[in-house]
């Protein structure tokens, strides 16, 4: 029976247990409960699943595709678009068959009412329906337009006509869409500033204006545009004017800035002038009054760029072509006054800074290709090295190229920005950025001078010299003027630092290739080079880039140093392998700097280059492969870098295979027996640090080196001194394996020597099997089956005991 707490209350009649025992009896009954309870929902759950599984799920109603509104908009514009092409079918081809009278009645009493039906349907609440009548209405006025001009005003011209009816239908729908009938409808104000875009282009075309009319016609329409954007309040309106202000501003200052461009007199430059102004008023009154942002800046920025093309355009017919970038520029940097303007909105100073930015850019932008003619030109002399001193500077550039028209302001171009840079930039978080765009434009003014002005070649060399020499100093500078306490490392590089170093890199470079037009200058440059970047390396901080650029240039001035001497390449190798002991003695005496790894890299690299320069000459080749390998030996004595010591292990084979490949030598043991020897000793120094180590690992590359090429040498040699000497060795190999039990060299050793063994009998078991009948084989054969099946359970023990003998040998 169920546990009752209330009959414990009966005294007398019952014995009240003591607390732990009711305590029990009541966890007791609360977990039949609960498994009582789980049970029951299991049960629960399996009929609702059956009970789904028996009734079908209901059905939804299918979804209509297209909502009763969109149906009734869709048919509504159906009808009205089938009623405009009748009532131009109507007017264009069955208008003949009615008088004067008959067809003036018949349009006129047709679109009047399609006019007044939609002030009928506003009415009755049918507001679609009178906007697509309206639409009718719309377009049937058009039509009248058409056929006044057709029956009555023939002769009239129709450009003109056509500005004259725009003008009307304009006034005429807007006047039909403020109606108190009509007011409501949203078509005819969106259509009457539509048609009002037309009448001032076709008046100036009819006028035969010129092309500055026909621009300014487009501008005046534009500006209206924006005025009704801004005064309008119904959103269609507004969107329409928009539209239109960015359409016909864009298509009039594009076409002004072109007659500003192609204008070849001061008054054809004036007037484009007066275009672009006009344009940049109509921008500058929409930034002002734009609450957007983002809007206000894009035109502001565009009335900036308009201004100064107007300015510049006025000035350039009367300057020679030459200065046409600097004048543009000059109005540009001009523009900056307006920014310092307090009176001027926020938005528009900073459209007028972005205006004057772009300006600046397209300028230097302009500048690019004398730049890069000045630093990539000199690469050229790579095919004509040591061909004759140029006779200027510029041709020292311009060696199989032309020269830009019109860049002898480009150094001008540069100094003005970079003054810019300097002066104007304030800002804490740009001042830095704009002070290293100074610097970098500055480096590319100087460095074009010698060029642009045609100095003697000998400038060229000292301008890139005296740069290279200065941005070196300035990354010095930078890095001594960080002060530090003491105890503290260094900091890493800044940004002006790389910047001074990246200037130095690209003009040593560029110094290296225009020095190679004389041998003189060649060696001069790369000396001075080698020494600049060598004493630029003092501060540990610069030794990262400044050490390896410093092995790069004393690699190529050995072997430029070898070219003058009119030294054989692999003569001029050996020079070059001075470059890799001075890189792994200034790595060892770096330790663990930062300045470690690109300086190896770098020997490295020149330790590649001394091979290659070598392959022609396989005696000398070896001989740079063994230096090679002295010097990778020399680098793994550093405990950091003992894994080098597999490298100077293969430059000594490598020099080995060489040399015995240069003394015509073809006995394969020659060349595997100096990779066995050192494999072999290497695998007993192994084993006593380790004795656990596997045979295989210690001994069987080893091993592996010289037995499996004598073998395969031995199968194709006719004579039996190398197969006996393969036995021999095998056999001793398989001895020592069994007396050391090394598993690595018993069952290496017994295979060479049971296949070298097959080898001899190959010649006398193919004559005693061309002696034996044709049917002794498969008898052989099926003895042997059959005894090996009689022992099958035999062998498989021996196998065994095989097995865990062998698995006890390391």
């Amino acid at each position: 029976m169920p546990y009752d707490v209330t009959r414990t209350t009966l005294v007398g009649m019952t014995h009240i247990p003591p607390p732990a025992e009711e305590l029990r009896l009541l966890d007791a009954e609360l977990w039949q409960l609960d498994a009582r309870r789980a049970q029951l929902l299991a049960r629960r759950a399996w009929l609702v699943a059956a009970l789904q599984q028996a009734w079908p799920a209901p059905v939804a109603p299918p979804r209509p595709e297209a909502p009763a509104p969109r149906v009734q908009n869709v048919l509504l514009l159906l009808g009205g678009v089938l009623l405009t092409i009748a009532a131009m079918v109507f007017t264009l081809v069955s208008w003949g068959h009615l008088g004067i009278g008959g067809r003036a009645v018949v349009l006129g009493a047709v679109t009047l009412a399609a006019l007044a039906a939609p002030a009928v349907l506003l009415k009755r609440g049918l507001r679609s329906t009178a906007e697509s009548v309206a639409g009718l209405g719309l377009a049937l006025t058009v039509l009248d337009a058409y056929a006044l001009h057709e029956a009555a005003l023939a002769g009239a011209d129709g450009t003109g006509y056509a500005a004259v009816a725009s003008a009307v239908l304009a006034v005429l729908w807007a006047a039909y869409g403020l109606l108190p009938t009509t007011c409501d409808l949203r078509l005819p104000l969106p259509a009457a500033l539509v048609s009002a875009q037309f009448p001032l282009l076709l008046w100036s075309l009819a006028a035969d204006a010129v092309p500055y009319g026909v621009t300014a016609a487009i501008l005046v329409t534009a500006g209206f545009d924006t005025v009704v954007a801004f005064r309008a309040t119904a959103r269609s309106v507004r969107v329409v004017a928009t539209v239109g202000a960015y359409g016909a501003g864009t298509c009039g200052a594009l076409t002004a800035g072109l007659l500003s461009l192609t204008a070849t007199g001061p008054s054809a430059a004036a007037r484009a002038a007066a275009l672009l102004l006009l344009g940049a008023a109509i921008a500058l009154g929409a930034a002002w009054r734009s609450q957007d942002e983002k809007r206000a800046l894009g035109l502001a920025g565009t009335a900036g760029l308009l201004v100064v093309v107007a300015f510049g355009g006025v000035a350039r017919p009367a300057l020679s072509e030459v200065w046409t970038v600097p004048v543009y520029l000059a109005c540009g940097i001009a523009l900056l006054a307006a920014v310092r303007a307090g009176r001027l909105p926020e938005a528009v100073r900073h459209g007028f800074a972005w205006a004057s930015g772009v300006v600046q850019a397209l300028a230097l932008l302009w500048t690019l290709s004398v730049v890069g003619l000045a630093v990539l030109g000199p690469v050229e002399w790579v095919e004509h090295a040591w061909s004759g001193t140029p006779s200027d500077a510029r041709a020292a550039v311009t060696l199989d190229g032309l020269w830009p028209q019109h860049a002898q302001t480009a150094p001008l171009v540069l100094a003005a920005v970079a003054a810019v840079l300097a002066l104007t930039v304030r800002d804490v978080v740009w001042r830095p950025r704009a002070l290293r765009g100074a610097l970098g434009l500055t480096w590319a003014g100087v460095l074009v001078l010698p060029a642009v002005f045609e100095l003697p070649y000998w400038t060229s060399l000292v301008t890139h010299g005296a740069l290279t020499a200065g941005a070196l100093a300035a990354a010095v500078y930078v890095r001594r003027g960080a002060a530090v306490p003491d105890g503290t490392p260094p900091p890493p590089f800044t940004s002006s630092q790389l910047t001074a170093l990246v200037i130095a890199l690209i003009t040593s470079l560029s110094l290296a290739f225009l020095s190679l037009a004389s041998q003189t200058a060649t060696l001069t440059v790369l000396c001075v080079l080698t020494a600049l970047f060598a004493a630029a390396s003092r501060p540990s901080r610069l030794a990262p880039v400044t050490a390896p650029a410093a092995l790069a240039y004393a690699a190529a001035f050995a072997c430029a140093t070898g070219a003058a001497l009119d030294w054989q390449p692999s003569h001029t190798a050996l020079l070059v392998l001075a470059v890799p002991v001075a890189a792994a003695l200034l790595a060892a005496r770096l330790g663990s700097a930062p300045a470690t790894v690109p300086v190896e890299a770098t020997g490295a690299a020149a330790g590649l280059l001394a091979v290659g320069l070598a392959l022609a000459d396989p005696p000398l080749l070896a001989l740079v492969l063994a230096l090679g390998g002295v010097i990778a030996a020399g680098t793994a004595i550093r405990p950091d870098r003992r894994p080098v010591g597999y490298a100077a292990a293969a430059l000594f084979v490598l020099a080995t295979w060489v040399r015995l490949a240069a003394w015509d030598v073809e006995t394969p043991e020659a060349y595997t027996l100096p990779v066995t020897v050192p494999a072999l000793l290497l695998g007993v120094l192994r084993r006593r640090r380790d004795p656990r180590a596997s045979s295989w690992t210690a001994y069987g590359p080893g091993l592996a080196a010289t037995l499996l090429p004598s073998l395969v040498s031995a199968w194709g040699d006719a004579h039996w001194t190398r197969p006996l000497l393969l036995g021999v060795a095998a056999l001793l190999v398989t001895l020592l394996g069994a007396r050391h039990h090394l598993q690595a060299p018993l069952l290496l050793g017994g295979w060479v020597l049971a296949l070298d063994a097959l080898h001899e009998l190959a010649p006398y078991l193919v004559q005693v099997t061309d002696a034996l009948p044709r049917w002794v084989p498969p008898a052989l054969a099926g003895l042997l089956l059959l005894a090996l099946g009689a022992t099958y359970e035999q062998r498989i023990r021996d196998v065994r005991r095989v097995r865990e003998v062998l698995g006890k040998m390391n």
